[in-house]
C-alpha cells in the first residue's frame, strides 16, 4: 500500500491473526487445483482489504498470485487490483467491493453446497463457506436479507467472521449504529459467537465450534483496525489510505519486523507453504472416492435439438398469451438438472415456477426451485453465487421495475462474466391498473446501458423460447429476460430451424420487395408494427417490419448485416413502450422514435397505449406527417 500509495491497511492488519488460524487450521484449498470441487470457499466481502486475500494466496502457494503482482498493487493490469477480482482457477472465488455483496455470494456458495451434497452425498459435496465481513457489510440492507434467508434455510455450512473493530471511514460506529449484534442475529436463526480477535487461541476454539454447528454461525471478532500502528490503530486514519512511511517504521518496530518491504523471511514462507500442500493429498483422496461421479458432473443437454421442436410445435398452434406464460410453457419442457429456478415472492406473477419444480426448504435442499421472499437484493447477489459455485445455474424472478433493487449484482453478474438469468415480467405499461409506480419506462435502456448484459424482449412464444435458449448457452455473460403481463399476438408464424434471435434483430415481415420505410420494435410491440405496417400497405406505403429482441447481439453483428437491416431505406420508426433517446442511434436525426417519456399512469393498458398515442391510427398519422415534412 506504501508502494501503491493506495489502499486500505486497516482491516488486513486487523484480521491477520483470524485469517491466518483460518487458513492454517480449517479451510480445505489446494492450491495446485484452485478450482477443486470440494474446496471450502473463502469470501471477503469487506473487499476494500483485498491485500490480505492477495498475501494470503501468494504465501500458502497460489501461482496465480506472484509477489511481483503484489509489488503492482492497485496497478494497471495486475491481479491484485483495489478490490478483488474474480477469476477463475485464481483463488479469488467473487468480485467484492460494494459492501454486503459478498455475504449474499456466500449465501449462495452455501445454498449451492448444500443442493449438491443432497444429490451426490456427502462423500463428494462436504464442504464450508467463510465469509469476512466488516461493520459496512453489516449495514448494508442487502446483509439483513441475505443474512434471513440463510437463517431460514439453515445453512450449517456457512460461518460468517465479523471483523468487528467498531470503525468506518466516518469515524466510529457509534455515529450511526446501535444494534445489538448478538440478537439480530439470533434473530435470524444463527449461532453467535463474540471473541477477542487477536487471540489465537479464542480464533481456534470458536472455529472449531462452529464446523459442528446445526445453523449457519458469526464469529464476531473484537478487533483493532490497523492493529499494531502505534498511532493509527484503532481509529478511522487506518481505514482507507496508506499508513505512511513514518508509521511504517514505528509498525516495523513495534512488532519487531526488520526485514526489508517484500522479503518473507524462508522459515515463514515454507511454513506457509506446507498449509497449502495439505489440501493436495485431501483432494487426491477425495478423487479417488468420486471418481465416476465427477466424470457425470459437468455433462450438458443439446438444447438446440429440443427447442426446434418444441417450436414447431408451438407454431402449428400459436394463441394470443402473455410471453411471461411463454417463459413458463419453456421451462415446463426442460430437464436441466442444474437449472435452479426463484423469484422473490411473485413466483405466480412471473411464471418461474412450473409443475416440474420442487421446492427447496430448511433441511431439504433436493429441490429446484427458491422461494427468495420479498428479498429482490438478496437474490440476485445469491444467484451469483450459486452461478460461482460449480455447474449449476440460476435464474430469478421479479417485475422489471425492480431490476432497480437488483442493479448492483447485475452489474457484478456481468463484470465476473457469469451466467445468471433475470426474468423481469411486467415489463411495460402494459401492466395497466398497478399505475406509474410499477409500470417501468427507462427501466429497459437502464439494463442495456451495463456492458456485457444481454437484454431480450420477445415479442411471442417462439421468440421467447429462442431467447431462454441463449441466455442458457451463454458462455461468458448474464441475461435479462424482460416478458409480458398482458396477451400478445403470435408473430412469427412459420418454422424455422434458425434461431433468429442470435442475430439480435431479423427482419419479421415486409409489404412489398420495394419498401418507403423501416420499423424497429421490440417485445409486445411488434404485433403492432406489422398491423401499422399491414394498414399502410393498402395506402400504397410499403415496410418492412424488423423484431429486435436482442440490441446488444445486434450491436455486435457485421457491418454487412447491420446495414441489411438499417439502410435499407432513409425512413426509420422505432416503437417501445419505454423512453426513445436509446432508439435514435439506430433511426437517426430524421426518424421517428416512438415511445414514453414520463411516468405511467393508473388504468387498464390498452387505455394506457391509447393515452400515450401508441396505437396502430396515432403511428401511422405521426408516420406519415413526419415523412412527409421530410
Amino acid at each position: 500500500m506504501e508502494k501503491a500509495k493506495s489502499g486500505h491497511p486497516g482491516l488486513p492488519m486487523g484480521m491477520a491473526d483470524v485469517v491466518t488460524v483460518l487458513f492454517k487450521n480449517f479451510l480445505n484449498f489446494n492450491p495446485k487445483n484452485p478450482s477443486w470441487l470440494n474446496r471450502d470457499r473463502f469470501v471477503l466481502s469487506a473487499g476494500h482489504g483485498s491485500m490480505l486475500l492477495y498475501s494470503s494466496l501468494y504465501l500458502s502457494g497460489y501461482k496465480s498470485i506472484s509477489l511481483k503482482d503484489i509489488q503492482n498493487f492497485r496497478q494497471l493490469n495486475s491481479i491484485c487490483a483495489g478490490h478483488p477480482e474474480y477469476e477463475k482457477n485464481s483463488g479469488i472465488e467473487t468480485t467484492t467491493g460494494p459492501l454486503g455483496q459478498g455475504i449474499s455470494n456466500a449465501v449462495g456458495f452455501a445454498i449451492a453446497e448444500e443442493i449438491l451434497r443432497s444429490r451426490y452425498g456427502k462423500k463428494m459435496f462436504n464442504h464450508k463457506t467463510y465469509v469476512l465481513s466488516g461493520d459496512g457489510c453489516l449495514m448494508e440492507g442487502i446483509s439483513h436479507e441475505a443474512l434471513s434467508l440463510a437463517g431460514h434455510l439453515k445453512l450449517k455450512n456457512l460461518i460468517l467472521l465479523f471483523d468487528n473493530n467498531s470503525i468506518s471511514i466516518d469515524g466510529p460506529t457509534s455515529l450511526t449504529v446501535s444494534d445489538d449484534f448478538e440478537k439480530r442475529f439470533q434473530s435470524y436463526g444463527w449461532n453467535y459467537i463474540s471473541i477477542n480477535g487477536h487471540n489465537e487461541k479464542q480464533i481456534f476454539k470458536s472455529l472449531r465450534k462452529a464446523q459442528k454447528s446445526k445453523k449457519p454461525t458469526i464469529i464476531s471478532c473484537k478487533t483493532k483496525i490497523g492493529y499494531g500502528s502505534p498511532n493509527k490503530a484503532g481509529t478511522a486514519s487506518a481505514h482507507g489510505s496508506p499508513l505512511g512511511d513514518k508509521e511504517v517504521k514505528l509498525v516495523r518496530k513495534k512488532l519487531n519486523w526488520s526485514h526489508k518491504p517484500f522479503f518473507i523471511p524462508k522459515d515463514i514462507l515454507n511454513e506457509w507453504r506446507e498449509i497449502g500442500k495439505k489440501g493436495e493429498k485431501i483432494e487426491n483422496k477425495w478423487k479417488k472416492i468420486n471418481k465416476n461421479k465427477i466424470k457425470n458432473f459437468y455433462k450438458q443437454i443439446n438444447l438446440g435439438n429440443l427447442i426446434t421442436k418444441e417450436k414447431e410445435k408451438f407454431i402449428k398452434n400459436q394463441t394470443a398469451i402473455a410471453t411471461r406464460k411463454s417463459s413458463e410453457k419453456f421451462l415446463e419442457i426442460l430437464d436441466l438438472k442444474n437449472l435452479i429456478g426463484g423469484s422473490a415472492d411473485l413466483t405466480g406473477s412471473n411464471n418461474t415456477k412450473t409443475i416440474n419444480h420442487k421446492i427447496i426448504k430448511p433441511g431439504n435442499f433436493k429441490g429446484n426451485y427458491i422461494h427468495y421472499g420479498v428479498r429482490e437484493h438478496a437474490m440476485s447477489g445469491v444467484m451469483n453465487g450459486i452461478a460461482l459455485h460449480s455447474n449449476l445455474v440460476p435464474y430469478g424472478g421479479t417485475f422489471l421495475i425492480f431490476s432497480d433493487y437488483c442493479k448492483p449484482s447485475i452489474r457484478l453478474s456481468a463484470l465476473m462474466k457469469q451466467k445468471v438469468i433475470y426474468v423481469f415480467s411486467h415489463d411495460s405499461i402494459g401492466l395497466g391498473e398497478d399505475g406509474p409506480t410499477h409500470q417501468p419506462i427507462e427501466h429497459l435502456v437502464s439494463l442495456r446501458s451495463i456492458p456485457n448484459l444481454k437484454v431480450f424482449r420477445p415479442a411471442d412464444t417462439v421468440e421467447t423460447f429462442e431467447c431462454w435458449q441463449l441466455a442458457l448457452e451463454a458462455k461468458d455473460f448474464p441475461s435479462a429476460i424482460a416478458l409480458t403481463r398482458q396477451k400478445v399476438n403470435p408473430v412469427r408464424l412459420a418454422h424455422e430451424k434458425m434461431n433468429k434471435c442470435s442475430k439480435g434483430a431479423y427482419e419479421i415481415m415486409r409489404t412489398n420487395k420495394n419498401i418507403n420505410f423501416t420499423i424497429l420494435s421490440s417485445g409486445s410491440e411488434v404485433s403492432l408494427a406489422i398491423e401499422v405496417s399491414h394498414k399502410l400497405a393498402t395506402e400504397n406505403i410499403y415496410s418492412k417490419v424488423i423484431s429486435m429482441p436482442c440490441h446488444e447481439l445486434f450491436d455486435i453483428q457485421n457491418s454487412s448485416y447491420k446495414n441489411e437491416i438499417l439502410n435499407e431505406t432513409n425512413n426509420i420508426v422505432s416503437i417501445e413502450a419505454s423512453v426513445t433517446d436509446y432508439w435514435k442511434k439506430y433511426v437517426g436525426e430524421k426518424g421517428i422514435a416512438i415511445g414514453i417519456n414520463e411516468f405511467g399512469k393508473s388504468a387498464p393498458y390498452l387505455k394506457l397505449y391509447e393515452n400515450y398515442k401508441i396505437t396502430v391510427e396515432d403511428i401511422i398519422k405521426k408516420i406519415k406527417k413526419d415523412f412527409n415534412d421530410n
